[in-house]
């Protein structure tokens, strides 16, 4: 009995390994990241990043540091607005299009969601990003 308890424990007690993307090295938050920022090891962490693909040009939501597994929240795209950054705001309804100055509240990446003050106005609006900096107004 006592043989047949060791061998289901020395089967079950040796977790699967798989490859997950480490920092090798600190790196603080707003860091564009290189494959250069990382290594690949075997470790058994659910969520972790698996492809040097995955972070490669992606921008650090948070420091890094050697040795600890990259989970998605970490990172994510680059931003191309930062926080009080003046910007054109673009409000278009059919054939009416109307631009404006707009001051950033916020920071964010092509494709988020940020809160920006008309200068002329002092309102606050929420837009969408666009790649070429320009905050959709709706």
């Amino acid at each position: 009995m006592r043989v047949l308890a060791l061998i289901l424990w020395l089967c079950g007690s040796g977790a699967a390994l798989a490859d997950v993307v480490v920092a090798a090295r600190p790196i603080r938050a707003k860091e564009i990241l290189s494959a250069e920022d990382f290594v690949i090891k075997p470790a058994n962490v659910p969520g972790a990043l698996a492809r040097l693909s995955d972070v490669v040009g992606q921008e650090t939501r948070v420091a890094l540091y050697p040795g600890r597994p990259v989970r998605p929240s970490d990172i994510g795209p680059p931003a191309v607005i930062d926080r009080n950054q003046l910007v054109t705001l673009r409000f278009a309804r059919g054939n009416l299009m109307i631009l404006a100055e707009g001051r950033a509240l916020g920071r964010g990446a092509v494709g988020d969601r940020i809160r920006v003050m008309n200068l002329d106005s002092r309102t606050t609006l929420t837009g969408t990003i666009q790649e070429t900096g320009v905050v959709i107004v709706k």
